[in-house]
């Protein structure tokens, strides 16, 4: 039988402020995000950390308990999206402890809900490199674990002063990049959502030839 629209519906995205902290300016980027993707027609589930509360995770405790709730919530909200945003803050050059756990937590569950899964990183800080250090580091688990990241991120340095009253951001300029970049990773999981043929597939070299031969994803 030939392939046919896998997905039919809008494409869900969990778009998750990865910070404990109510006014947190990564839960602020989060909500703007989320926002932009539900003018582009997708279903969003906004979310927090807050949201998702859960020990440090102890290999004897998961043993003699399993996961904790907050971890199996997160899990349920990870399978019913086909892509996921995190909008994660920079502790001190890396990887909020909080989010981590997180990860290590959820990676437990078996089928692993991170794999092959598309994913875009986003940060804000009030300095001036925008917290980019710590997506950098995001990435190691995530990847480790077959989540697609995708390429490009987006980095909001001086926070404090980055957003505009109504929720926008204040420079006009990172705002349309911003878009350009939510976009661009829409049109990506839409691609992968919606054609059966290359959910499992991939071109070695797409660029080079149409009939390039066709092999399985190495996470397979």
């Amino acid at each position: 039988m030939p392939p046919t629209d896998a997905h039919p519906g809008p494409l869900r995205v969990l778009v998750l402020g990865a910070s404990l902290r109510a006014e947190s300016f990564n839960v602020r980027l989060a909500s703007l995000v989320g926002r932009m993707m539900t003018e582009a027609g997708a279903a969003v589930d906004l979310a927090t950390m807050r949201e998702f509360e859960m020990p440090l995770y102890d290999g004897d405790m998961e043993a003699a308990e399993g996961l904790p709730d907050g971890a199996l919530a997160l899990r349920d909200r990870l399978e019913w999206c086909d892509a996921f945003v995190i909008a994660s803050p920079e502790y001190n050059g890396s990887v909020p402890g909080v989010v981590k756990n997180a990860i290590d937590w959820v990676s437990r569950v078996r089928p692993q809900p991170f794999k092959t899964k598309h994913a875009l990183l986003v940060s804000a800080s009030p300095s001036l490199i925008g917290g980019n250090r710590g997506l950098w580091t995001l990435r190691v688990p995530l990847e480790h674990l077959g989540t697609r990241v995708y390429p490009d991120m987006f980095s909001l340095a001086s926070a404090h002063q980055g957003f505009a009253e109504e929720g926008q951001l204040a420079d006009t300029g990172l705002q349309r990049r911003l878009a350009e970049t939510v976009t661009a990773f829409l049109s990506l999981v839409e691609a992968d959502a919606r054609y059966v043929c290359l959910q499992r597939r991939w071109y070695e070299f797409l660029g080079d030839r149409t009939e390039a031969t066709v092999t399985q994803r190495a996470e397979d």
